[in-house]
């Protein structure tokens, strides 16, 4: 009756696995892209148009190499360094303003022949270091986005004011300063 309740117990615990997954026939990491990248949206960017941009992984140069980042004498033997590459101009999942302004504000980034490289090293696990990179994509796209918000008239009267003060400050330190070197000179009169 004991054997009948342990065997019971290691069919549950191979049925949910580890870490709490459910696993069905083939077995699948906790760190692979299905997971780690769901549905075209990763752990901390939106993107705020109208409708998500999706990034197509397929239409990504992918690739790896040895790391430099955490995992000890692991980064001189697997290659967890994760690199995304792809041609920016003919992005067409990218709106075209996007596009252009992504290579105003990442103009360190892109190569030569025009393509983006983003790459990542701060996990010693390949997938995390990739869904790491699709974020930064993700980032880059939602920052470029982004539309400047408008100038009031209120906004630029209290730059003024800060303006004002603080050429008032830096005066009133330049007439401190000025004070104590006169205070310290000797008149031979």
């Amino acid at each position: 009756m004991a054997a009948a309740g342990l065997l019971q117990r290691l069919s549950v615990l191979r049925a949910v696995g580890p870490l709490g997954f459910r696993y069905s026939s083939g077995y699948q990491s906790a760190y692979s892209l299905d997971k780690l990248y769901r549905d075209g949206i990763t752990r901390t960017a939106e993107v705020t148009r109208e409708d998500p941009i999706d990034i197509p992984v397929d239409r990504l140069t992918i690739s790896y190499s040895k790391s430099s980042g955490p995992g000890g004498q692991n980064v001189n033997k697997v290659n967890t360094k994760a690199e995304i590459r792809f041609h920016l101009s003919s992005a067409d999942w990218i709106p075209e303003d996007v596009r252009q302004k992504i290579s105003q504000q990442n103009r360190n980034r892109i190569n030569r022949e025009g393509e983006l490289i983003v790459s990542s090293q701060v996990s010693r696990y390949q997938m995390r270091n990739l869904a790491d990179c699709l974020d930064k994509i993700r980032t880059m796209i939602s920052e470029a986005n982004q539309k400047p918000k408008p100038v009031t008239k209120e906004d630029i009267k209290v730059r003024q004011m800060r303006m004002e003060k603080m050429n008032m400050e830096r005066l009133r330190q330049k007439k401190i300063h000025s004070s104590i070197k006169q205070s310290r000179s000797v008149s031979f009169d």
